[in-house]
Formats: C-alpha cells, sequence, structure tokens
C-alpha cells in the first residue's frame, strides 16, 4: 500500500503535469486563431480561382493543357499531409490509418507517395514504399513558398508521366473540435461548373484558351496546395487544443481522486495510532 508521502509526491507530479497541458491548450488555442484568419482568408480566393477555372476550362478541350489531360491510372500518386507534433490526439493517427486503407484499395502498377508532415515522414519512412518527395518541420513558419515548392513536385511528376493520377489526404477543418479527412483528386484537374451552368454559353477568348490557361492552371494549384496545408494547420491546432483541455480536466479528476484516497489513508493512519495509544494505556492499567 502506497504511503502518505507517496500520494503527495503523486499529487505533486500530476498538478504539474496539468500546468503543462493546461500551457499547451492556450498556446494552441493561440495559434488556433491566427491559423483560422488565414485560413478564412485563403479560402475566398481559392474557391473563386476554381469558379473562374471551371468557367474557362469547361469551355475548351481537355487536352488543350497537359494538366487537364486524363490518363490511365497506371501510376498512382499521394500526398499525404499529417503534422509536425504530436499530442494533438488521433489527428496524425486517423490520417495514416486513412492513407493505409487507400493504399491496400488502389489498383495500380506503382504507387507513390509524397509525404508532407514530420509524423508522415516518419511513418512511411520505416515502411516499403516509394516516397517520392518529404517536406517537414515547416507548419511554424508556414509560408506560400511552402505549398509552391510541394506543388512544382506534384506538376513535374505528372508532366513528367510519373504519375498519372495524384491525390491528396488531408485533414479539413470544421471548428475547433471537428475535423474531417478528405481524399481529393488533385492532378489531373477537373474543373466544375456551377449547377446553373451545366450548359454554358460559348465564349471567345483572347488571346486563345492556351495562353489564359498556362498561367490560370499553375496559380489553381498553387493556391489549392495552399488552402490544403492551412486547412491541415488549423485542424492540427484545433485537435491539439481539444487533447490538452481534455488532458487537464482528466488531471483535475485524478487529483480529486488521489486527495481522496489521501485523506481515507491519513485517517486509517490516525485511527491505527489511537487503537495502538488505547491499547497499551489498557495494557498498563492490566
Amino acid at each position: 500500500m502506497a504511503t502518505l508521502r507517496d500520494i503527495k509526491r503523486r499529487i505533486a507530479s500530476v498538478r504539474s503535469t496539468q500546468q503543462i497541458t493546461k500551457a499547451m491548450k492556450m498556446v494552441a488555442a493561440a495559434k488556433l486563431r491566427k491559423a483560422q484568419e488565414r485560413l478564412y482568408k485563403a479560402r475566398p480566393y481559392a474557391y473563386q480561382i476554381a469558379q473562374v477555372l471551371g468557367h474557362v476550362a469547361a469551355r475548351v478541350d481537355r487536352s488543350a493543357h497537359p494538366l487537364l489531360a486524363d490518363r490511365e491510372p497506371n501510376r498512382v500518386g499521394y500526398v499525404i499531409v499529417t503534422g509536425d507534433r504530436g499530442l494533438c490526439g488521433s489527428f496524425n493517427t486517423n490520417i495514416l490509418r486513412h492513407a493505409h486503407e487507400e493504399l491496400d484499395s488502389v489498383q495500380a502498377e506503382t504507387v507513390g507517395l509524397i509525404t508532407v508532415g514530420r509524423k508522415a515522414v516518419q511513418h512511411f519512412d520505416k515502411l516499403d514504399v516509394q516516397v517520392l518527395g518529404r517536406y517537414m518541420n515547416f507548419f511554424n513558419e508556414l509560408e506560400f513558398s511552402h505549398a509552391m515548392a510541394i506543388a512544382s513536385l506534384i506538376r513535374d511528376k505528372f508532366l513528367d508521366h510519373e504519375l498519372d493520377h495524384i491525390y491528396v489526404i488531408y485533414n479539413e477543418f470544421k471548428s475547433a473540435v471537428q475535423q474531417r479527412i478528405v481524399v481529393e483528386q488533385i492532378l489531373p484537374i477537373v474543373p466544375e461548373l456551377p449547377e446553373k451552368e451545366k450548359h454554358p454559353s460559348e465564349y471567345l477568348f483572347e488571346p486563345s484558351p492556351q495562353a489564359i490557361l498556362d498561367p490560370l492552371l499553375d496559380r489553381y494549384l498553387n493556391v489549392r496546395v495552399w488552402r490544403i496545408l492551412l486547412e491541415s494547420y488549423a485542424a492540427e491546432q484545433g485537435a491539439r487544443m481539444t487533447a490538452m483541455e481534455a488532458a487537464t480536466e482528466n488531471a483535475e479528476e485524478m487529483i480529486h481522486n488521489l486527495i481522496l484516497h489521501y485523506n481515507k489513508a491519513r485517517q486509517a493512519s490516525i485511527t491505527k495510532e489511537i487503537i495502538e495509544i488505547v491499547s497499551g494505556a489498557e495494557a498498563l492499567k492490566s
């Protein structure tokens, strides 16, 4: 049975851990607010450029640009986006598990991975899989240049016919307590028109559809990757804040239970001492 000193040490240890988890929750909350601001600023532009691309690409032949060309998916690639750090609940675990489900179900001659985030890099480097690119340790200083670098690699692998279809797996930010795992085809680009424009009118292009599509598709791909990184980072901070809040509450409950256990043990010790004193006094009388 634990002594009173052991229980007091355990209470002090749990309180110290509680202070750490509480501080981490506050840090994650501050980072989440900044990540949300950046995400909410990027979303409208990303959605608008997707609509513009839908208007333009729907009025030209898919063969008008290599990034629109649909090929047989003999070589499939996955961009797997996780966080750089842990202590965020099942955020990284869910992504990695979903990635394995996708890899097990895909039917292709070869499969290549582009891992984003230290957790994904470390996980898949241990496995017998083809990793075409690794990006990690940049989320704390996330910049648009990181999205451009990843988009450039994706574009090159597709244009060089190393990959025929490329998908991205990431956590989409819904709220501080809710994230949604998304699997999206990022290449070839499949532009979509709004429902009200399923039968579009003809457009005249100046100078030409090709001249318009070249910069538009490159910009669209960069912005799309940028939005995905922002979504994942905001979702990670939300998951970490929720996990640290739960850990703080669990520590509070554990401290409460340990204090009750300490008081019971102390009461039992005092009762035992009283019994020993009374027994000794009775023995002296007799």
